[in-house]
């Protein structure tokens, strides 16, 4: 049974054989492969090769319209029948060729033969292509095949295809002609997806990455015998994808979570999991479709999962467990300590405080916590000993050995200097790896996850970068920087500031509003002031009470798009992706986008700090002129 997977596609494209330039300047082949593959109209041979320049016979294009019709996977590969004298039960084509005939998508010759072996012309498929869509011979008037060629071209089939009708066809026309056969209208009106069970986007495209998803199956966990689970030879896949990225199926590891496709001999597997304290199931332990481990709730995503975390299985809550994770974040399995998995995570403390747990038993009791947020993003919580040292900033790394407990510990400093080039995937000399993960931290243990795109560029020294790690190759593959990028930070304008002398008390307070998106927060300080006046700041710590408000740089502008901007000396300045773009009247200041302010207006960037040190344009102030 095919399982549709929501999320985006992560699919291999087919190797398409020796395909001319002029053909695929004129469509996207790869995506027709893709979905043709997907849904097991056309697909390659044990190399993926889709063999495009070869000749289509009418047998093979039998078993195509088949493949793309209604009837299916219904169609078995063996029939007792012999549909033609040329086409014996024995033939590989006969159940192909007995079941469009059967539902009136071909006819033999009139001498009672079908020549299988006979290369088929475009006028030949196209008269089976116009029966799927629902016509037959009576809704055409003059000799064949000039009503249903004249169909062909009114419904955009022939895109692609520029051969004549009596020309015989190659496997790329067939591709072009099937591809473009999804999207056409039916007889009844329809688009001819729709009647094998699948949609198109709002926009009335073919939808790729539903299509994919539906052909994919699984997840299987790689262990002893997992290719047995794979409904194909795991060795003929054509494409194996780890993380996302193309690797073999060499690479793959115990404990992966693997996805397949059969048409597309594909294979998609992903090394995430996650290990600490089984604390809680939801709805109830009953029916669960959701578990909190390590302070971090996924959804399960299979059958077997549920059951190992439900109150017939092996964990309870209290236990120590790894979830498996699918590619969508879902559990696809359960491990114990005792099962060989090992793993480690680094990341750096947010908070230390004490939270209730549940033990194997039922009961509840407190213990010191351990919050904080990894490389990969996500915030996880453990308890550790009551004597722990550990605190907010900290940097720490949480082990699992095989058959131990979570241990959280310290972790020491280390560093490493160079700019990081405008590919983004050197840092000085050193490569960084593929997945590698980036952590921008304060000391206070606050984080924004990076990623190396955003470091291009930026010329890092020692005091920089508080912790890297490098893999087996050499590879930087984490990244824990010292406050570099100022993505940790709020960015707004300063649209009020009273400051006062208290007079014989001696002592200067002040009163200011800040405005983050069209929000405005006030902020007071009781003994000082901050010396700003109104215009574009930095807001260091919580919005509700700020750390500190510092005022940005301004240049002016000429122009400026999602990406970067340019100043009146000519320089470019990069854009802050989450820029904050104000229209001002006077004192008056409102939220604004980039959109509206192009024309008719003259702008001023506020930076932070200079590019080359990781610096944006944050905020933008547009006047008419």
């Amino acid at each position: 049974m095919k399982k549709r997977l929501l999320s985006l596609l992560l699919a291999g494209v087919l190797t398409l054989g020796l395909l001319p330039s002029s053909l695929a300047a004129t469509a996207p082949v790869s995506d027709m492969a893709q979905v043709l593959s997907a849904l097991d109209i056309m697909t390659g041979n044990e190399n993926g090769d889709l063999m495009l320049s070869r000749a289509v016979t009418r047998a093979e294009f039998t078993k195509l319209v088949i493949a793309a019709s209604p009837l299916g996977e219904n169609v078995g590969a063996s029939t007792n029948l012999s549909p033609y004298p040329d086409v014996p039960y024995s033939h590989w084509a006969a159940p192909y060729v007995e079941a469009a005939v059967a539902a009136g998508y071909v006819n033999g010759y009139l001498d009672g033969t079908f020549h299988p072996d006979e290369t088929i012309t475009l006028a030949m498929g196209v008269t089976m292509a116009v029966r799927l869509l629902g016509y037959s011979d009576l809704d055409f008037s003059g000799a064949w095949p000039s009503g249903q060629m004249t169909l062909y071209h009114n419904l955009d089939l022939d895109e692609g295809i520029s051969i004549g009708q009596e020309s015989p066809m190659k496997r790329q026309d067939a591709m072009f002609l099937f591809y473009n056969l999804l999207t056409a209208k039916t007889k009844q009106g329809q688009p001819y997806l729709l009647t094998l069970g699948h949609s198109l986007t709002p926009t009335g495209e073919i939808d790729q990455v539903a299509l994919i998803n539906s052909a994919m199956e699984g997840p299987v966990v790689v262990e002893s015998g997992w290719e047995g689970k794979v409904n194909f030879d795991v060795n003929t896949a054509t494409a194996v994808y780890r993380g996302g990225s193309p690797s073999s199926l060499a690479a793959l590891q115990t404990h992966d979570v693997v996805y397949y496709s059969k048409s597309m001999r594909t294979l998609w597997a992903y090394s995430n999991k996650v290990t600490g304290l089984y604390q809680a199931v939801s709805p109830n332990a009953s029916s669960p479709s959701a578990v909190t481990v390590a302070g971090k709730t996924y959804p399960i995503e299979t059958a077997s999962a549920a059951y190992a975390l439900s109150n017939l299985g092996a964990y309870k809550t209290g236990d120590t467990v790894t979830l498996l994770l699918g590619r969508d974040g879902g559990v696809a399995a359960v491990a114990d300590a005792s099962a060989g998995v090992t793993g480690s995570m680094v990341g750096v403390v947010s908070a230390v405080a004490d939270s209730p747990y549940t033990d194997q038993s039922g009961n509840s009791y407190t213990a010191k916590t351990v919050y904080l947020t990894a490389t990969d993003g996500n915030t996880y919580s453990y308890p550790v000993e009551a004597t722990s040292s550990i605190k907010a900033g900290n940097l720490v790394q949480v082990t699992q050995a095989s058959g131990k407990e979570v241990q959280v510990s310290r972790l020491g400093q280390s560093s490493v200097s160079g700019k990081v080039n405008a590919a983004g995937d050197k840092l000085g000399n050193t490569p960084l790896a593929q997945d590698l993960e980036i952590l921008d931290v304060d000391a206070d243990g606050a984080a924004v996850k990076l990623y190396p795109s955003r470091l291009a560029g930026i010329s890092l020294a020692d005091k920089d970068v508080k912790y890297v790690r490098r893999n087996a190759a050499g590879e930087i593959d984490i990244l824990i920087l010292n406050d570099v990028t100022g993505d940790l930070y709020s960015y707004g304008i300063l649209i009020s500031a009273n400051e006062a002398d208290m007079g014989a008390l001696n002592v200067l307070s002040g009163q200011y509003v800040f405005d983050v998106g069209g929000v405005s927060y006030p902020y007071v300080l009781s003994n000082g002031i901050l010396n700003l006046s109104t215009g574009p700041v930095k807001i260091e710590g919580p919005l509700q009470a700020p750390d500190k408000l510092v005022k940005l740089d301004g240049v002016r502008l000429t122009s400026v798009d999602a990406l970067n901007a340019v100043t009146q000396d000519n320089r470019t300045f990069p854009v802050a992706d989450a820029v904050a773009v104000y229209e001002q009247t006077e004192n008056t200041y409102r939220l604004s986008s980039l959109e509206r302010i192009r024309t008719g207006y003259t702008l001023t960037g506020y930076y932070d700090q200079s590019a080359d040190k990781g610096g944006r344009i944050r905020v933008i102030v547009a006047k008419e002129k």
